[in-house]
């Protein structure tokens, strides 16, 4: 009797069996990116020692990095839901502090003095640079992490809360070498003026950049995470609304950027000002947005996975573990525990964060915004989720035992599977043993 393959089959298309390119292979492209990063590194931290001096530059280092943990581990926080793999982070990280760093004090250094030149205006130049050169370079500096992420980490990349985790993570890298330039500036001021303690130009530059508003740039570079994000929801065939949701997020963080750097040009108070009354609310905002998303995706995860319970894949408490921060960490704790130690816990991690991929998969694919390979790529993930749910499964159901609601764990779905009908019986699995 014949058995269907648990993948769909292909016909190798026209030299698919020739070996590609030297550019091609993925160590190439590796190894391009890491030598670009690092020579960027190298670049950005010869400018900006040359800038501050040694010991400015190791003033400015010690203070720049206190907010950096933080930062990152809200980040991290956010994206808890469906984790994105760590070396997309480091990439962002690296891309904002070096990179971006890099395009944005030569190309602000270049046209304030070309501007200075032209006008024989000096103070004007620096205003103009400011307010308007600074917010386009910076923004579309940082803004190009993102779009490499979207463009060529797309499988990593499905939503509003992956945009504000590449964006904020990028923009907390930039923000991390610029603090270093200001911070280490502002400390070779006071060894020439003499000033220490509250009074000196360290002290108020520290207060204003690492106390008052370390959030600034990752404020302005999320809303073209955003703008990414909304793009990765729509349709593939929906090619103009793709295309300016991230120039729209693009235009609103240089203007919200140009608005906050010039706000000093406001009055003895206007930085103050601005600060209260619309940095504060914006980020305010902009947080509770991205709690609710998280929370929307975890609704998501619970309103999908029974179709899987149905098939047979999952079990039938797994839809609410899933969908509950609470009852992941209470199946990993519960694996490593007693199932085999870290590495039962990352077992049940990787499983965790397969369901909640599947889950979004399934959900767009029934709302028409699935991609082409949607069976392959479910087919994959399920494999995945198979392969673990001889640790998985016990944990998940000792949490759901733990922490179920009195209601019923979830309801009974409709027997629908996008693009093939759901396997009848358990007994239909291609991967039950």
């Amino acid at each position: 009797m014949a058995i269907s393959p648990p993948y769909p089959t292909y016909s190798p298309g026209p030299g698919s069996g020739a070996h590609p390119h030297w550019w091609q292979r993925r160590w190439v492209r590796y190894g391009a990116l890491i030598t670009l990063l690092a020579l960027s590194g190298l670049v950005i931290l010869a400018l900006v020692r040359r800038q501050t001096g040694t010991e400015g530059f190791l003033v400015g280092l010690g203070l720049a990095v206190l907010p950096v943990p933080w930062l990152i581990a809200a980040f991290r926080w956010l994206d808890r839901v469906e984790p994105g793999p760590w070396r997309n982070l480091v990439f962002a990280f690296a891309w904002g502090a070096c990179a971006a760093a890099l395009i944005a004090i030569v190309a602000n250094s270049f046209a304030t003095k070309w501007i200075a030149t032209s006008t024989a205006d000096p103070a004007s130049a620096d205003t103009l640079g400011a307010t308007v050169i600074a917010p386009i370079v910076e923004e579309s500096a940082k803004a190009a992490s993102v779009l490499l992420v979207f463009l060529f980490r797309r499988r990593d990349f499905t939503g509003i809360v992956d945009g504000v985790v590449i964006a904020g993570v990028t923009a907390t890298g930039f923000a991390f070498t610029e603090n270093i330039l200001y911070l280490g500036t502002a400390f070779g001021t006071d060894q020439l003026t003499g000033d220490s303690g509250i009074a000196s130009v360290t002290a108020a530059t520290f207060f204003v950049r690492i106390v008052m508003s370390p959030f600034a740039h990752p404020l302005f570079t999320v809303l073209t995470g955003i703008g990414f994000g909304i793009s990765a929801l729509s349709s593939e065939r929906q090619h103009v609304r793709r295309a300016l949701l991230p120039l729209g997020g693009l235009l609103l963080a240089m203007s919200m950027h140009a608005f906050w750097n010039g706000s000093s040009s406001f009055g003895e108070f206007g930085f103050f000002a601005v600060y209260g009354a619309f940095m504060l609310p914006a980020f305010g905002l902009l947080t509770w947005l991205a709690i609710w998303t998280r929370q929307r995706e975890l609704r998501t995860v619970r309103e999908e996975l029974p179709a899987y319970v149905y098939a047979g894949w999952l079990g039938p408490a797994e839809p609410f573990v899933l969908g509950s921060m609470r009852a992941r960490r209470t199946a990993r704790d519960h694996a490593r525990r007693h199932f085999g130690g870290r590495p039962a816990a990352r077992a049940v991690a990787q499983y965790e964060a397969y369901a909640t991929s599947l889950a979004f998969l399934r959900h767009r694919g029934r709302r028409g915004r699935a991609g082409a390979d949607f069976v392959v790529r479910e087919q994959e993930l399920l494999a995945e989720l198979w392969q673990r749910r001889g640790v998985a499964r016990p944990a998940l159901e000792y949490a759901a035992r733990v922490s179920a609601p009195a209601r019923p764990l979830y309801a009974a779905p409709a027997p629908y599977w996008y693009g093939r009908p759901a396997a009848p019986h358990p007994a239909h699995n291609p991967y039950r043993s």
